[in-house]
Order: C-alpha cells, then sequence, then structure tokens
C-alpha cells in the first residue's frame, strides 16, 4: 500500500542531526522556556522576515491568541473562509466572536473580490487561511482591510515557505500564526506553533498570554495561559527549518509530475496562481466522480485523502451560526469533489509513477 504520507521517510532523510539536536536538549536539563525555544523563534522570525516570533504549543492556539491579543471578543465579527479547516474558525469562536464566511477561488483560498460585501460595522478582522500551501491575494486582501480599518491575521498553517508577490506568507498582515504539526511543511516531532508579528506591543502581549499571563515570574498583569513550544520540539523545529526549502523544492517536483503527466478527463487538477510560491503541502484535486475515484485508488493499492468532506458552516458544533446547505455552494462543491494524492518530502519516485498511472486508469 503506497500511503498517503509516511513521516519516518522524511524523518530518516535528518535522522543523524534530529537525534543529536534533541540528545542536546534532553542532556540540558532545561526543557521549557530556554534556550532552544529563544533560538528557534530568533531563526523562524529571521526566516519569514518577521521581526518577533512567539512559539505557542499549537496552531490552534496560536489562532486563539493571536485573536485575543487584537482584542476581538463577543460582538465582533471576523470574515474567514468557507472552505477551511475548522480550526480557523475556532480561533474566532473561542474568543466568543463570529466568524461569517466568504466564498473560495479558483485557487482555493478566500475570494478577495467578495470580502468586501461581507463587512459590516461589526467587522474587526480578515483571517485569510493560505490552503494547501498557496498564498492567498494578500495584495487585496490588505488593500481592503487598510480602507476599512480592519486588522488581519494570517493561518499560515499549510504555508511555511510559501510567498505571494516574493513576500512570505506570514508578514502581510498583523499576525501570522503557523502549526508545526509533523505532517507540515515545517513539522516538528509533535504539536507545537508559532506566532509572528512586526508589532513589538502585540508581541510582547503574546509572550506574556503564552505563559500565564506573565512577564516577571509570579507577577500576572493579564489573563494568560499555559501554551508554550517546549525545548525538545524548538530543538527538532531547528532541524525542519534547515531543511524546509528542500522538502518544498522536493514536493514541487511531485507536484510538477501530477500537474503535467496526469492525463484524465474526469479529474480537475489544481491551479497555482502566477503571483505564489505554492509549497504544495496537499495536492488537491477536483472529480464529481471522487468517491469513486478514491475507491479505484485504493484498489490500487494507493491511499488519498478528502480535504474537508465538511465544511465549518455545515459542522453540527456550529448551527447556532444559522447556515444551511446551500447557502456556500461554491465551497460546498469543493467538499464534494476535493481529493488530495499522496505529496511529502521522501516520497520514492517510482510510488509518484504509481499514483499517476492509477489516476490515469481511472475510467469516470
Amino acid at each position: 500500500m503506497i500511503n498517503f504520507v509516511e513521516l519516518k521517510r522524511t524523518y530518516d532523510l535528518y535522522a543523524c542531526e534530529y537525534e543529536e539536536a534533541v540528545l542536546k536538549a534532553m542532556r540540558s536539563g532545561w526543557y521549557i522556556m530556554g534556550k532552544e525555544l529563544s533560538e528557534f523563534e530568533r531563526q523562524f522570525a529571521s526566516y519569514v522576515g518577521s521581526k518577533y516570533c512567539i512559539g505557542i504549543n499549537s496552531g490552534l492556539d496560536a489562532l486563539i491568541l493571536a485573536v485575543r491579543a487584537l482584542g476581538i471578543k463577543a460582538g465582533d465579527e471576523v470574515i474567514v473562509p468557507s472552505n477551511t479547516y475548522i480550526a480557523s474558525v475556532l480561533g474566532i469562536t473561542e474568543n466568543g466572536a463570529t466568524p461569517v464566511f466568504v466564498e473560495p477561488d479558483e485557487y482555493f483560498g478566500i475570494d478577495a473580490e467578495k470580502i468586501e460585501s461581507a463587512i459590516t460595522e461589526k467587522t474587526k478582522a480578515i483571517l485569510p487561511v493560505h490552503l494547501y500551501g498557496q498564498a492567498c491575494d494578500m495584495t487585496k486582501i490588505c488593500s481592503i482591510a487598510g480602507k476599512h480599518n480592519l486588522m488581519v491575521i494570517e493561518d499560515c498553517a499549510q504555508s511555511h515557505g510559501a510567498t505571494y508577490c516574493g513576500k512570505m506568507t506570514g508578514t502581510f498582515g498583523d499576525i501570522g500564526c503557523f502549526s508545526f504539526y509533523p505532517t507540515k511543511p515545517l513539522g516538528a516531532l509533535g504539536d507545537s506553533g508559532a506566532i509572528v508579528t512586526d508589532d513589538e506591543k502585540i508581541a510582547k502581549k503574546l509572550f506574556a498570554m503564552r505563559n500565564y499571563g506573565s512577564s516577571k515570574k509570579y507577577v500576572n498583569n493579564i489573563v494568560g495561559v499555559n501554551s508554550r513550544l517546549d525545548e525538545l520540539q524548538a530543538a527538532a523545529l531547528q532541524v525542519s527549518l534547515k531543511h524546509v526549502d528542500d522538502g518544498v523544492d522536493y514536493r514541487n517536483r511531485i507536484a510538477r509530475r501530477y500537474l503535467t503527466e496526469i492525463k484524465n478527463t474526469s479529474v480537475i487538477l489544481p491551479k497555482c496562481n502566477p503571483n505564489s510560491r505554492h509549497v504544495y503541502h496537499v495536492f488537491a484535486l477536483l472529480s464529481n466522480k471522487r468517491n469513486e475515484l478514491q475507491k479505484h485508488l485504493f484498489d490500487c493499492g494507493i491511499s488519498s485523502l478528502i480535504h474537508y468532506p465538511i465544511p465549518p458552516h455545515l459542522q453540527k458544533c456550529y448551527t447556532y451560526l444559522g447556515y444551511h446547505q446551500g447557502d456556500l455552494p461554491i465551497c460546498e462543491k469543493y467538499a464534494s469533489c476535493e481529493l488530495s494524492l499522496p505529496i511529502y518530502n521522501g516520497m520514492p519516485h517510482e510510488e509518484v509513477s504509481l499514483v499517476i498511472n492509477a489516476v490515469n486508469s481511472f475510467k469516470g
């Protein structure tokens, strides 16, 4: 069976470096808020081009704390894409605010042309999600935000290393939120995340918020949480960061093969915005025969995944928002047609060929 992802293969590429880094951190005797975290924060801020990086224990916590740090609360609205993983929405609702969903464009990102019509007097921020590893139209989004005096929170959970017009995702808005879940382009060996910003005031607030609201031991000036990126993960992430661009290049080589060698009229291949450097965290195609195609691939010994079969606005937990089937037809169409093919750093070229042949042999 060709698995959708095999993390052991990616790990094996740099195993000696990971083991040396983690062992060093273990032997240090300091496991929380130490030198490894400070060094990773410095390196990651430099990599993306931000002044500050705040290590957090997950991508979801990064979103929750980012929304909170900007003072967004109950009664406020945040514009968010309709076709995203539910974490993007949870970051809003965990703070009591209301998500306002906007349909996606042809690149799976939020349709910037539809944002202004969703703005009300309650709107405080736009939360674009760089879905599957491709940047949204940040030029248009930031222009709208500036025109309406709105904040911008970027969800970069899948877009490590992605750029728009040569600028890294996470650096366009007020805050950029990252997940380092092991399958991500920049992955840790467990849950972890980070927030980046150029705003010193926001950064200081977030440094305190992640540590019980304390910037000085036993002095708590704000209400905070325990959401700290630990030393072992920070050490592993320094290794991952050294090789993140190699992984981006590797996945792009696989993507180019898929885009040029898959020849089947039953599938629609993903489009890449010419202004975007896609990192292909996910290779998402569309098919009206999605379920049949997935079964065909399974019968050929290939695992695939669906991102995401139930959009957030139709999840039971968000019934109270009042959305119904048919309210967001483009998003719902994607949810019924999307299928993701295996793509990861270390995937053998022979397996890529088998995936291509299997898709091409599907009789839709």
